[in-house]
Order: structure tokens, then C-alpha cells, then sequence
């Protein structure tokens, strides 16, 4: 079972990443003009990654209580859906809402 969790946390991980990656893409694709593409593309997933970094990764600077904690998923991880399907790739946004959703049941489940 362990190395089951394991994988569990990789693949959280990875989510982690991908979110990044379709923030990012979003941007690129959303701005008109080259600077607010730019500002848009490189700026969005790094306000997610500085917020995530802040409040909900494992080694956070300020632990919150779960609730917040839990807001602050849905709206990066939510936020990354909602991107990609706003960026016309409407299946890979379901299937990233469904493995974000599993991965986090399991999360729950497994005390991780």
C-alpha cells in the first residue's frame, strides 16, 4: 500500500506542475499584444506558485487551516482547469478536473 501512496503523492505532484503549465499556456493564448501575452503567461503561474508555496505545500512558510487550505487547491488546481478549457482544450480539461478530483479523494482517504 505504500508504494500505492506513493504514487499518489507523485502524481499530486505532477498535478501540481500541469497546473502550472496550463496557467501559463492560457496566458499566452488569452492577451492581446506581445506584453500582456507575456505578462499574462509568465505572471499567472507564478502568483499560483508563490501563493501554493506560501500556504499549502507541505514545507508552507504559513500553515492554514484546512478550509482555506482547501480553497486555495481549488482555485490554482480549478483555476488550471478552467484554463485549459478557456484555452479550447476542453477533454484535457475534464481529465485534469477528474484526476485532480481523484487524487485528492485519495488524499483524504490515505491521511496525506
Amino acid at each position: 500500500m505504500f508504494i500505492v501512496q506513493s504514487i499518489n503523492l507523485a502524481v499530486r505532484f505532477l498535478l501540481e506542475l500541469c497546473a502550472l503549465t496550463a496557467l501559463g499556456y492560457w496566458g499566452f493564448k488569452t492577451g492581446h499584444g506581445t506584453f500582456l501575452k507575456i505578462g499574462l503567461g509568465i505572471g499567472t503561474p507564478l502568483v499560483a506558485a508563490f501563493i501554493w508555496g506560501m500556504f499549502v505545500s507541505p514545507k508552507a512558510t504559513y500553515k492554514l487551516g484546512a478550509p482555506v487550505e482547501l480553497f486555495i487547491e481549488v482555485l490554482v488546481l480549478g483555476g488550471a482547469g478552467l484554463a485549459l478549457y478557456f484555452s479550447g482544450k476542453s477533454s484535457l480539461a475534464f481529465t485534469f478536473i477528474i484526476v485532480v478530483f481523484i487524487n485528492k479523494i485519495l488524499m483524504v482517504v490515505w491521511g496525506q
